[in-house]
């Protein structure tokens, strides 16, 4: 008999489901590195190309296009555990109904958004909005449109991805979005050498690559192999299925809307508050301790949809021990994140030249926020992949209504220490609530809210 491999004994301990996480963990871990790699590369290389402040007033355009993904309803969050629970039933046509139905409703919606925001684009003074030159309105509105027109189709091809996680495969959608980013690298490298610096053809490789390649990858795939069972067809599309999705990505919505409020007007505030350098420096600063955050992404995305599995299943033993050993996992984070800090402008120098200072209290904020992060993301990961999430919803709620006056204020106290304050906060009550939760959940004690 042939002798396993350390790797294959590693992954083969536990039962079919901790079996398959070990795998993807091993699978995504090397990916992530590599998408580390590739993201840390990205930031200088396109500093080169466009400058500082430009590249602050890209990273608040991009983080206003991201708003436009809270508009699908919480359809995808839905999707991915109806999808995971019909197959946990072993329902495959039901499985492939969900498929064709989610692709459907996303194509009709954000191909109504990509009109109404193009629309609405040409009428913005995006100069005023950002605060920043006037010369730059007319850019500004091109960089605009292609970034809408790009990321409406990208949210309907994403639904490929979500279903690969879904299906507990998230290292294949990992795997896919890491050759996107390499491409966009690389791209941005030859126009460096190529061309003057443009926000346009740089909104072209950022949001057109990743998504075309997107699109290329799901139609081969759903072509052939295990995958071509869930093909979408238009004679499985099933808007009946829209309330049973709805009805679960309905309160993900919700949260969702929360969050844009807590955590994406953050940009804007940074550039009407102290300017757009400033957001190149938060988001550079933001980046480096992201790291960590990748890191423990990696085993927390299979987990949602290995707990929408075990709670259908109603294996409580497996999720308790699973808890225990994530929360191990994030209490690993404090001492990385530490030496992080100590060495963030060390690192600064050599990532980035002297093109951008930082200072020890903002690293330090950064790290409890990341902590933070990664707490919270650990039992949302866990709770979501029940679905009882009203609780968190209304934790989020309550946080948002003071969000931004909170920030703004905080803001102009302590400048980028004081802004991150508030989502770090979010985080940490994320964390406490949804843990109490968690535990009643396991020990089948849930009741009222606990259990919505």
């Amino acid at each position: 008999m042939k002798e396993l491999s350390n790797s294959d004994k590693l992954t083969n301990i536990g039962n079919d489901r901790s079996k398959l996480i070990k795998k993807n963990i091993i699978s995504s871990s090397i990916l992530r590195i590599a998408s580390i790699i590739i993201s840390l590369m990205i930031v200088p290389a396109t500093i080169n190309y466009i400058n500082a402040e430009r590249y602050g007033i890209w990273l608040t355009l991009s983080s206003i296009i991201g708003w436009l993904s809270y508009f699908d309803f919480g359809f995808a969050h839905g999707f991915r555990n109806k999808f995971a629970e019909a197959l946990a039933k072993n329902d495959i046509i039901l499985a492939r109904k969900y498929v064709s139905t989610t692709y459907a409703v996303l194509a009709i919606l954000f191909l109504f958004i990509m009109i109404i925001t193009s629309i609405i684009n040409q009428y913005l003074n995006w100069s005023n909005i950002l605060n920043v030159s006037s010369n730059l309105n007319k850019e500004l509105q091109a960089v605009f449109q292609i970034l809408i027109f790009f990321f409406c189709i990208n949210i309907i091809a994403e639904v490929f991805n979500t279903m690969l996680t879904a299906n507990q495969r998230p290292a294949a959608a990992t795997a896919i979005k890491t050759a996107g980013n390499f491409i966009s690298l690389i791209a941005i490298i030859i126009l460096t050498y190529t061309t003057n610096g443009s926000l346009e053809l740089l909104a072209l490789t950022f949001s057109g690559i990743p998504c075309i390649l997107t699109i290329i990858i799901s139609i081969i795939v759903f072509s052939k192999g295990k995958y071509k069972q869930y093909a979408p067809t238009l004679k499985e599309i099933d808007f009946s299925l829209i309330k049973d999705i709805v009805g679960m990505g309905g309160q993900f919505f919700l949260i969702m809307m929360c969050t844009l409020l807590i955590f994406q007007f953050t940009n804007i505030i940074i550039s009407r508050e102290l300017g757009a350098e400033y957001v190149t420096l938060y988001n550079v600063t933001y980046k480096l301790f992201s790291i960590v955050e990748m890191v423990a992404m990696v085993i927390l995305t299979p987990i949602w949809s290995a707990y929408t599995d075990a709670y259908t299943r109603k294996d409580f033993n497996w999720m308790k021990q699973s808890s225990k050993k994530l929360e191990k996992m994030g209490l690993i984070s404090i001492p990385i994140l530490i030496l992080l800090t100590i060495m963030s402008q060390f690192i600064f120098n050599l990532w980035l030249g002297n093109k951008i200072r930082t200072s020890i209290f903002v690293s330090a904020a950064f790290a409890f926020f990341i902590f933070c992060k990664i707490m919270g993301a650990i039992y949302m990961h866990q709770i979501n992949g029940t679905g009882k999430v009203r609780i968190q919803l209304i934790t989020y709620f309550i946080i948002a209504i003071f969000a931004i006056p909170i920030m703004i204020y905080s803001c102009r106290l302590w400048g980028l220490v004081g802004i991150i304050i508030v989502p770090s906060l979010a985080f940490f009550a994320q964390f406490i609530i949804c843990r109490i939760q968690l535990a009643k959940i396991i020990n089948q004690t849930a009741k009222g809210i606990w259990n919505k």
